[in-house]
């Protein structure tokens, strides 16, 4: 009789690939189906700085079990852990969408590139329809909406055409904790 022993279990969601000396963790579909990482997810997005062992005594699970999660999500990329500057609270007087259709010589990558660091900028996507990229600035008013306007959009070659939309009453806004960089 042989003595068969199962392989060591890993977090079931995640897939890890061998390549060489490194060992790759790819999330899969289901990572963030599981329950128990909803809910730790779902603690941490309320307070990102909440001890593991708090989370565990809230889901009944062990610290070990809470660290090992959090660690595996963020090793494969799923969860990320950052600080976040709510712009609304700052009391920003404008807040416009800017529809950017994009010059027939540039890409949507490229200008999103080119338009990602400026500060006013809180939210870029490439979008389908008639405008190209969908950007949301904020500013402290209408003088410093001209100014960004002015340096960034109007008379850029890789720019053809810029609709400003200003906002007049923010309903809901559930993009703050959204990141910048892909899963």
């Amino acid at each position: 009789m042989t003595n068969q022993s199962n392989p060591p279990t890993t977090l079931n969601h995640v897939s890890e690939m061998n390549d060489g000396d490194q060992l790759l963790r790819i999330p899969t579909r289901d990572t963030l189906d599981d329950k128990l990482n909803q809910q730790i997810i779902g603690m941490l997005e309320v307070d990102g700085r909440l001890p593991f062992k708090e989370i565990a005594k809230k889901l009944d699970v062990s610290e070990g079990t809470v660290r090992n999660r959090v660690n595996r999500m963020k090793d494969s990329g799923v969860l990320q852990i950052k600080a976040l500057v709510d712009r609304s609270a700052i009391n920003y007087a404008t807040d416009s969408m800017l529809g950017i259709k994009v010059a027939p010589t540039s890409s949507p990558t490229e200008v999103a590139e080119r338009l990602q660091n400026c500060n006013e900028i809180v939210f870029i996507i490439w979008i389908t329809g008639r405008f190209d990229l969908l950007v949301e600035i904020v500013s402290d008013g209408d003088d410093t909406l001209c100014r960004f306007l002015d340096t960034h959009c109007f008379n850029k070659d890789d720019i053809s055409n810029v609709e400003v939309m200003k906002g007049l009453a923010t309903f809901k806004n559930q993009f703050l904790l959204k990141s910048q960089e892909l899963l």
